[in-house]
């Protein structure tokens, strides 16, 4: 009799509030790295394969809405409910900027050539930092109809795109000219958007839909309903034929990107899920809830077989960097034995 398959997923704790941000770094020659964004003020550094507890970045006074990691994870970003913008050294967890903005700060992002901090917030303008030049005024883009709820960059840095908190649509900024180029119509507002890692799709949720964008040409190419309101969507990277996406419901549901069939749904949070995203070789995928943990979801199902013969940190002879290894070259991050061990990715029984 064939077993049943069950999803593990390896579940990390740490964050005492709600997550509603998750960042994974391109592959480096130390692995890939994933950051977690909290209400709990403290963004979280991890193993993105093991989900192993790196560091913590410590220095914001509020929520962080928004975090991320530049191309060499070698610098990570935050947004925050404190006015603030922070840009930290990913290898020792130290704050080397903080740009302050006149309200909070709900999104940020690294330019592809890492020399550019851009973030946008409630006070409806985007701003362009120069980290070569940090004590430099920014660039200002201040024509965004509304209080701005997500960033990121495309083109090679040439075009910026947006999308606002109380209004539908994607909006295209031209960073020449500063000026708004093209707008993807939605009917409610984007709470995620996400820019394909080979940079031909744009992906995105509004309501209980998902759009998939052309971003070249800016036109829609694929668009599905979902079964319930959905918070944040992600298009695997590797071969673009799944895509996951979460919400109120509190699962994680899997997409066939070409017909839209729900092939899987992953059941294990215990609040809604307010983000995921695709690791970025699409083995693995992880979500992040209002119940304060992050499940890390391996793209294939687990039989219990499988399951027994696994290790906490993943799979048998998959962990390509081991946190050990990643804290001996990082020994500087604010690393306690205690909470390495407490917070450490643990697998779980549920489904």
């Amino acid at each position: 009799m064939e077993k049943k398959k069950v999803s593990v997923p390896l579940v990390c704790h740490g964050h005492s509030r709600p997550v509603v941000d998750l960042f994974y770094s391109p592959i480096t020659p130390d692995g890939f790295f994933l950051i977690s964004a909290s209400k709990d003020s403290s963004p979280m550094l991890r193993n993105g394969e093991t989900g192993d507890w790196i560091g913590t970045f410590e220095g914001h006074k509020g929520a962080v809405w928004s975090c991320c990691l530049d191309t060499n994870a070698l610098r990570a970003a935050s947004g925050s409910a404190d006015f603030s913008a922070k840009v930290w050294d990913a290898l020792t967890g130290d704050e080397l900027h903080s740009f302050e903005h006149k309200h909070i700060v709900r999104a940020c992002a690294f330019s592809e050539d890492t020399h550019l901090l851009l973030t946008g917030g409630l006070e409806k303008v985007l701003r362009i930092f120069d980290l070569n030049h940090p004590e430099a005024p920014p660039s200002e883009l201040d024509k965004s109809p509304g209080s701005i709820r997500t960033v990121a960059w495309l083109h090679s840095d040439q075009t910026i795109l947006s999308s606002c908190t109380d209004i539908g649509g994607v909006r295209l900024w031209d960073v020449r000219s500063g000026k708004i180029v093209q707008t993807l119509e939605t009917k409610s507002p984007v709470t995620s958007a996400e820019v394909s890692q080979d940079g031909r799709y744009i992906t995105t949720a509004d309501g209980s839909t998902v759009k998939f964008w052309d971003a070249y040409h800016f036109g829609l190419v694929k668009s599905y309903s979902m079964p319930c309101t959905v918070e944040s969507a992600s298009l695997e990277p590797k071969y673009g034929l799944k895509f996951i996406a979460g919400g109120e419901d509190m699962w994680v549901h899997v997409f066939d990107f070409h017909t839209g069939e729900e092939i899987a749904c992953n059941k294990g949070h215990h609040g809604p899920v307010h983000c995921v995203r695709f690791s970025p070789g699409g083995e693995s995928y992880a979500s992040g809830s209002e119940d304060g943990t992050i499940r890390i979801w391996q793209t294939g199902h687990t039989t219990l077989d499988e399951k027994e013969s696994s290790t906490a940190n993943g799979p048998m002879g998959k962990v390509k960097v081991a946190v050990n290894d990643v804290a001996r070259k990082i020994d500087g991050f604010h690393i306690g034995k205690d909470v390495q061990t407490e917070a450490k990715g643990e697998r779980s029984t549920e489904s």
